[in-house]
């Protein structure tokens, strides 16, 4: 079983795809030439060719409608659009034609696409390169939000996007790109969507998290742990539809409750998530459940980008304070 970076697990399970089901193609600005802009498509047209693996030019509107037009006809296009921020010219065609086309034609046409990006902060980019608006996807009805966070739920997780009937957008973590590796088998066996992970059993607090700040809650989970604070964390992996027994029977266990992602506070995911354990697991807590997240500001340049990120320390501090409460 190879050790892959999490980059090269999305080559993978793109390969996999492309030679599993002749009806998926690949394209995107530089995917197909020079491989995109991470890598995460080289060597792929190379391999399947040209009419299967291809570029666009540089427009994610039309990228996202040609993915809408694909799908309606029966292919399973995914498409890669460079970074998040430069997403938001394709919220016409996700939120008009994408999420709306099985309940538009009463089921008679799905839309099985899968549109790729990069997610969140941690690599010195510029401004429209860091962003992490996965709640604003999330509010999408009709809509698949999935954001692995290790490359072997990057390589099920993917291939599961790619099977699914529905359009799913597909974030990668891009601090973690490379920064993680992991044992991945070239089985083609898919994970299941809208199940989160547990990806450390503990008693005392529990932690969720998404994304590139699942490594980052794990590191917290260990400091924790020389304390005597024995912290489960969960890897949401989906937030749309995301998995509420699974968090429900967590807190029923610890009582407490942390939610760590990037994205600004104001109505970000976590948000959500405490409302529905405030709903419907009031009585199991022990303490307020906490948010340790990013600020509400734009995203900082390269010098103030790490004081703009959740720090194991605040995981750490907030974990703490759970468990001294009252």
């Amino acid at each position: 079983m190879a050790e892959l970076t999490l980059v090269d697990a999305i080559n993978l399970a793109l390969a996999r795809a492309l030679a599993d089901d002749p009806d998926v193609v690949v394209f995107g600005e530089d995917v197909g030439t020079n491989g995109g802009v991470f890598r995460a498509t080289a060597g792929l047209q190379r391999r399947f060719g040209v009419e299967r693996v291809f570029d666009t030019p540089l427009s994610e509107l039309l990228i996202s409608g040609l993915c809408v037009g694909m799908a309606a006809q029966g292919l399973r296009p995914v498409a890669e659009i460079q970074f998040l921020g430069f997403l938001y010219p394709c919220l016409d065609q996700l939120v008009n034609h994408a999420s709306r086309l099985r309940h538009r034609t009463q089921g008679r046409i799905t839309c099985p696409m899968v549109l790729r990006t990069t997610h969140g902060a941690g690599i010195r980019a510029p401004e429209h390169h860091s962003e992490a608006t996965e709640a604003m996807l999330a509010h999408i009805p009709g809509l698949r939000v999935v954001i692995p966070a290790s490359p072997e739920r990057a390589y099920g997780l993917l291939l599961a996007a790619i099977r699914d009937p529905d359009p799913v957008v597909f974030l990668e973590p891009t601090r973690i790109y490379r920064a993680v590796k992991g044992e991945v088998e070239d089985s083609g066996e898919a994970l299941p969507l809208d199940v989160a992970f547990i990806v450390r059993e503990g008693r005392d607090v529990t932690l969720i998290s998404w994304g590139a700040m699942v490594k980052d809650t794990l590191e917290a989970a260990e400091v924790l742990a020389a304390d005597g604070i024995d912290a489960e964390v969960i890897d949401l992996a989906t937030l749309k539809p995301y998995d509420e027994a699974t968090l429900l029977a967590s807190v029923s266990k610890t009582g407490r409750c942390i939610i760590v992602h990037e994205a600004a506070r104001t109505a970000g995911f976590g948000a959500e998530i405490a409302a529905m354990i405030a709903e419907r697991g009031l009585l199991s807590l022990l303490a307020p459940v906490a948010r340790v997240t990013g600020y509400d500001t734009i995203i900082p340049l390269p010098r103030l980008e790490r004081d703009y990120m959740p720090s194991v320390g605040r995981i750490v501090m907030a974990a703490r304070n759970a468990c001294n409460f009252g």
